[in-house]
């Protein structure tokens, strides 16, 4: 050591003796280049967890798919539909779960808290996704393009399948939300902001029903709009639960209640033998009430209803 005003200095390390500490070499010190890629101030940056969530559901969806398809449950097929639901739904979560411990984040984070499962928010938001298909088939029905029509099952027939479309629905509305509201709304609210991931995914909701048989242009643009709509609830909500009910809830009312075309298909088991009259642009034809010009007035209605239900901002990731 050289002393000089008091102040102890280092001898320069090439003659320090053989015990003195040295300074550690600057690349010892700075992060490896990898990890400066990868990861940033708030841990695993947002445009990677959104490309390996993705990369990790399409197989695993495939996977689940495929293996629904194998299994044998019955003639109708039914319970088959349900199988790959709840495969599919998997797939969804699975990534997100292998992704929070990555980046230590609580599940609840990603739109679905635990604690909060079924409770107030699910079945006031199963209300409002019946009332909203029941208030579009009543317009439906007072503008004469929709007839109710009668019963086509009747005793028990109607308790199985009204409980067996909740549940299968329930999965539907569970998959769907948290698969395009969850995780990836989440990460790329990180990286773009809140709404303009909210249009992105809704978007591909829109874009998604593609693949659903007799779809139209007016559905998916009735899809996308729906699914906007449920990014507002979960910017005001805080959380997924409220939209998991609604969706639930009409898709129900859709294809069970009321008996029509759900996005272009038509289900087994329906309660009612009922049709529509008119102009395509009025019933929604072959893609029934989404495709209807009725349906956006009641996402209009809904949204405005909603908006002043719940004024404020509790998602945790606004900007």
């Amino acid at each position: 050591m050289n002393i000089a005003n008091g102040e102890q200095t280092p001898l320069n390390p090439e003659s320090a003796g053989p015990g003195a500490p040295t300074t550690a070499p600057e690349f010892a010190v700075q992060p490896s280049y990898v990890r400066t890629v990868f990861l940033g101030a708030d841990g695993l940056r947002a445009g990677w967890g959104f490309a390996f969530y993705v990369a990790m559901f399409y197989p695993l969806q495939f996977v689940a798919s495929r293996w629904a398809g194998s299994v044998e449950l019955g003639a109708s097929g039914l319970w088959s539909m349900m199988l790959e639901e709840a495969g599919v739904l998997l797939a969804a979560v699975v990534p997100a779960v292998v992704l929070g411990r990555v980046e230590k984040r609580a599940w609840g984070t990603y739109g679905l808290p635990g604690r909060l499962a079924f409770g107030k928010l699910f079945w006031v938001g199963s209300a409002w996704g019946f009332a909203s298909i029941t208030l579009l088939m009543a317009t439906m029905y007072g503008v004469r393009v929709f007839d109710f029509g009668h019963l086509a099952i009747h005793g028990g027939r109607i308790v199985r399948f009204a409980l067996f479309w909740a549940a299968f629905f329930l999965l539907v509305g569970w998959f769907e939300e948290f698969l395009l509201r969850g995780y990836l709304q989440f990460t790329l609210t990180r990286l773009i902001g809140f709404w303009p991931a909210a249009v992105l995914l809704s978007c591909t909701f829109g874009l998604i029903h593609l693949q659903n048989a007799g779809e139209q242009w007016t559905g998916l643009v009735a899809a996308a709009a729906i699914g906007f709509f449920f990014c507002l609830t979960l910017r005001r909500t805080g959380n997924l639960w409220f939209a998991v009910g609604f969706h639930m809830a009409w898709d129900w009312g859709e294809t069970f209640f009321y008996s029509v075309p759900d996005s272009g298909t038509v289900y087994p088991g329906q309660l009612l033998n009922s049709s529509f009259h008119g102009p395509r642009w009025l019933t929604g034809g072959m893609v029934g009430p989404e495709g209807s010009v009725l349906c956006f007035v009641v996402i209009a209605v809904t949204w405005a209803a909603f908006a002043k239900r719940y004024p404020g901002v509790k998602y945790r990731m606004v900007e």
